[in-house]
């Protein structure tokens, strides 16, 4: 069995595929009506309208409910919200159950990586964690586009016992021990496609995105091989992969966020518009922490820090980048 916290949309569509996969699943939501919802039409209509969840996917407002007899946790809320979450349902989980993160962030006041803050609130070893990340738009999966996905765990036991619990006819997941690449893939990669999406506010090309996209993998590459991450995975589904689907694809929030930026809104107003969280806005200061604390260079995410944070127009920001000293790739 498998509890999902919480039923945001990608959470609500890993359900289905544990489901789909087998698994008999427990989503925790808060709202009470909406559990109710999820229960008897088996569908999420907040998140997810138009998709029906399988039979086995239930859901509750009670985290003990939840967590009774699951042996995957599989861990979806903000990257800012985890820590005092995780606290809360910790003492809930069954001895020896796996954590699974779906987040893609890095928390603000301690530059931890999320697999970093389970294991200092749960006191869980680095075999019973594990993080997915690749190029997995919820709505496309929801759809049951092909698509494929990397399980990513220190121990490689834990890594296929997650593949098998969520490996169905239309997500292949593939497995991987390189934790830290990949969860620095997926955090960085957010920030990046806030940039992207402010290219094409300004009207820009393909020929700016693909450069952004290559030099955004590049500065990814450099502050995760600085944390000890193998290069290769930034070459893969948790580091290109995930970088080319969220920087192309309208359906993403980083990207459509960064779009609302370059159309001239402030970070106020965009905010102001966005019902559900832009992990990208919220992890570039401790992404840019962390560089700034191993010395690695990261130019184009300081720009877009100084875009959300110090009122530069990103047209400038294109500016400053496009002037900057030239050297080997």
């Amino acid at each position: 069995m498998a509890a999902v916290l919480t039923a945001g949309s990608w959470g609500t569509v890993f359900a289905k595929i544990l489901a789909d996969a087998g698994r008999r699943v427990t989503v925790l939501t808060r709202d009470a009506s909406l559990a109710r919802t999820i229960n008897r039409e088996h569908a999420n209509p907040r998140y997810l309208p138009g998709v029906r969840l399988p039979d086995r996917v239930l859901a509750t407002c009670s985290p003990a409910e939840a967590l009774a007899g699951a042996d995957l946790v599989v861990l979806a809320v903000p990257a800012q919200a985890l820590r005092a979450a995780l606290t809360s349902w910790a003492p809930l989980v069954e001895p020896g159950a796996i954590y699974v993160s779906l987040i893609k962030g890095v928390e603000d006041s301690s530059c931890r990586r999320m697999s970093e803050v389970i294991a200092e609130v749960t006191g869980a070893g680095p075999e019973r964690i594990a993080v997915v990340s690749g190029p997995n738009l919820a709505r496309e999966i929801a759809a049951e586009d092909p698509a494929a996905t990397v399980v990513a765990s220190a121990s490689p036991a834990t890594a296929a016992a997650v593949q098998a619990a969520c490996w169905t006819p239309y997500l292949r997941p593939y497995t991987n021990t390189d934790v830290v690449g990949c969860e620095l893939a997926g955090a960085v990669k957010n920030v990046i496609a806030l940039a992207a999406g402010m290219l094409e506010g300004l009207g820009f090309g393909l020929n700016s995105l693909a450069s952004l996209m290559t030099r955004g993998l590049a500065e990814t590459a450099r502050l995760g091989t600085a944390l000890g991450a193998d290069p290769m995975t930034f070459a893969g589904l948790a580091g290109l992969g995930d970088l080319v689907a969220t920087c192309a694809s309208p359906l993403s929030r980083n990207r459509t966020f960064g779009e609302k930026l370059g159309r001239g809104m402030t970070l106020e107003q965009a905010l102001a518009e966005q019902r559900q969280v832009v992990e990208g806005v919220r992890s570039c200061r401790p992404l840019l922490a962390l560089a700034d604390r191993l010395g690695v260079h990261m130019p184009i995410s300081r720009q877009v820090e100084r875009v959300l944070y110090e009122g530069l127009s990103p047209l400038e920001a294109v500016k400053d980048l496009m002037s900057r000293e030239p050297g080997p790739e």
